[in-house]
Order: structure tokens, then sequence, then C-alpha cells
């Protein structure tokens, strides 16, 4: 089979995958929410190829999200919902409403003006959107209309947390800059310390997710994305118990034959040696 840069081959072949009897028996028993999972991995993989400045991986993992839009949209259309050609008119529509800046008559070039008119748009979408379902005989959206709707609750927890912070700061619900917000920290470490001195563990989980909703906040107020943080976080952790492992390997020896005390003197000479590698 010849590789094509054609969409409409990536269609064609997603086609075959579902056609009956002759399709992949993986692919035909799939469905919406087993695909997913699989969704939410790409969009990751995405992310991680970004964060290793690899445009090799990057290009090989926005085509597997592609297949996954192509998937969904097979999945659609073979109950007779929409196809790939709708979801990209919807995709371009909207971003040629939400530009009226660019695409439009609407002067302006300001970043907060930007900001305001995206805001009042999508505002008008979802209340467009509301009235179409109840025109559908569809039931309402839960609690239509309040402050933190629309922050999808499948969203990575730390994620969400930012977004909902920040649909909250918009209505005046936020604290004035990072200092309370290290208070509350505080605070929420001596909860934490409490449930454990207390042994009550669903407390003490509890105040942990107190505590990284705390954190999420201080992220949003530094301007920094936390799960890229955690990303880059876990990515050194990697790098560093590796360095405890070759350097244990050297000696004929696994991190479960070595002392606490020893794979500590190994992770800080890790450090040492990423410090001055800089």
């Amino acid at each position: 089979m010849t590789p094509s840069r054609d969409i409409r081959r990536l269609l064609e072949i997603m086609a075959a995958l579902r056609t009956p009897a002759t399709g992949c028996p993986w692919d035909l028993a799939q469905d919406f929410s087993s695909i997913a999972p699989y969704t939410i991995e790409e969009a990751y993989e995405v992310a991680d190829a970004i964060a290793r400045g690899d445009l090799d991986d990057l290009c090989d993992e926005l085509g597997d999200l592609l297949l996954q839009v192509a998937f969904h949209a097979r999945l659609a259309e073979e109950r007779g919902a929409f196809d790939f050609g709708a979801v990209v008119e919807a995709i371009t529509s909207k971003m040629i409403r939400r530009h009226p800046h660019v695409f439009g008559d609407v002067g302006g070039r300001d970043v907060a003006a930007v900001n305001a008119a995206w805001d009042a748009i999508k505002a008008q979408e979802k209340a467009e959107r509301a009235g179409r379902r109840r025109r559908r005989g569809l039931p309402a959206e839960p609690e239509q209309g309040r402050t933190l709707d629309g922050v999808p609750a499948g969203a990575p927890a730390l994620t969400r947390a930012v977004k909902l912070q920040n649909k909250a700061a918009k209505v005046g619900f936020d604290w004035p800059d990072v200092r309370p917000v290290l208070a509350k920290i505080r605070e929420e470490i001596d909860e934490v310390e409490a449930e454990i001195v207390s042994g009550d563990r669903e407390a003490a989980a509890e105040e942990v997710g107190d505590l990284l909703f705390a954190l999420a906040n201080l992220a949003r107020h530094l301007d920094v994305d936390p799960e890229a943080a955690l990303r880059g976080t876990n990515q050194k952790f990697v790098r560093r118990f590796a360095y405890i492992e070759d350097r244990l390997a050297e000696q004929g020896r696994s991190p479960n034959e070595a002392s606490l005390d020893e794979m500590e003197a190994h992770w800080q000479a890790a450090k040492t040696a990423a410090a001055e590698g800089e």
C-alpha cells in the first residue's frame, strides 16, 4: 500500500479497518468509550515529544493523534451523527468566528481585548448550544450557567484545578498575590500532618487533595503549567535514579542490594553532575 500525504487516504484506511467481515477485528470491536483512553494517551505522547524537543517524534505522535480524530469521526459517521468533514468544518468555523480581529472587521491587537472578546464569543456559543439542546428536547447541561461550568471532569486533575481557579478568579474569587497562596500551602501541610498524627487515612487523603489544589494555585499565580512542571520533575527523577542504578551496576549490584544512605549519596552525586553539565 502506497503512503499518502492526502487526508482522504487516512479516512479510506479507517473505513477499511471498520468494514465488517473484512476489517480489523480489534478496530471493529471498539467504540467511543474504549478509544477515549488512547486519545488521551496520544495527546500526552505529543506533549512528551514537545518537551523532549524531538521533532521527528512529534511528527509521528501528531499522526497518532490525528488517527484518533479520524477513528472517532468514523464511529460517529457509522451512527449517522457526523463525519470527519463535519469535524473540520466545525473547527474552521469556530476559529474564524472567534478571531474577528483577524478574519472580520473588528479592530484591536491588544491581548487583553482579544481575550475578552474570545470569552464573550464562547459565552454566546454556549447559550446558542443550550438553545439547540432545548429545541431538540435534550436535557439541559448540568448546572447550566454556573461560573465553573465547562471544565471537563475528565481533564487531568492539576490542569482542571487551574482551569477551575481561573474561572473563579474572573468573578473576583482569588488571592490578590502569591503570598497568601504560600500561607495556604503551609496551612494545608500542617493539616496533612495533623491527620497523619490522628491516624485517619481518609481525612489525610482529603487534606493531601487540598494541598495539591493549593499547589496548583501557586503554579497559576506564578504562570507555571503544573502538569508541565511535574512532567519535567518526573523526567529529572528518572535521570537521577538511572544514575544511581548505573553507579551500582558498576559495582555489580542493584538498588535492592544497596542501603538508602548509599542511594542517597549517589542521588546527590547525580544532582552535582547535572549541575556541572549545565
